[in-house]
């Protein structure tokens, strides 16, 4: 795999990366791999932002200052779904392959392990999209199910996966 730029840096989402996390979603080649609608309006983006839950980490990738990727990683509010949580991202065109999606996906585990003390983390992936799954197989999620006709993409039913990775206790001593 290509390297990462050396100057990609990592953020958290604020008020300055409205426009850039907008444009980013704008783009019907990123919008198309996640659950989200396409088009979304920067107000959208600003009431994520205002939600102020501590539960819910929005990392965004940046090259000169300009948003090149997004991680949003959500710990599930339930009591007995406290130790686990899902996230969702989304890289530029012209970035994937090159090591965002690899850096923001090791950043947000990190906060989940060694912050939110999160066993399970779960995700689902279109089932063509073969990037993605490599990507978190690298990283120790494994496919757990397949949901059929899971959502509507382009307007046609597409399947997904279901994926987890599960954090073992480390040894002590």
């Amino acid at each position: 795999m290509p390297a990462i730029d050396p100057v990609i840096t990592l953020e958290r989402l604020n008020e300055s990366h409205i426009e850039g996390i907008t444009a980013l979603y704008h783009d019907p080649m990123v919008a198309r791999q996640t659950l989200q609608m396409p088009f979304p309006s920067s107000e959208t983006w600003r009431k994520r932002l205002a939600s102020d839950n501590e539960r819910i980490v929005q990392l965004v990738a940046l090259h000169q200052g300009a948003v090149v990727g997004s991680i949003t990683l959500e710990q599930y509010s339930r009591v007995r779904r406290g130790h686990a949580g899902t996230f969702g991202m989304g890289v530029a065109q012209a970035w994937q392959g090159k090591g965002v999606g690899s850096t923001l996906l090791a950043a947000a585990l990190d906060i989940a392990d060694d912050w939110m003390n999160l066993r399970r983390v779960e995700l689902s992936a279109y089932t063509d999209n073969e990037a993605a799954i490599g990507l978190y197989r690298k990283f120790g999620f494994e496919t757990e199910g397949l949901f059929r006709d899971y959502a509507v993409r382009d307007g046609v039913f597409v399947d997904t996966l279901s994926m987890a990775r599960l954090r073992r206790p480390r040894n002590a001593g």
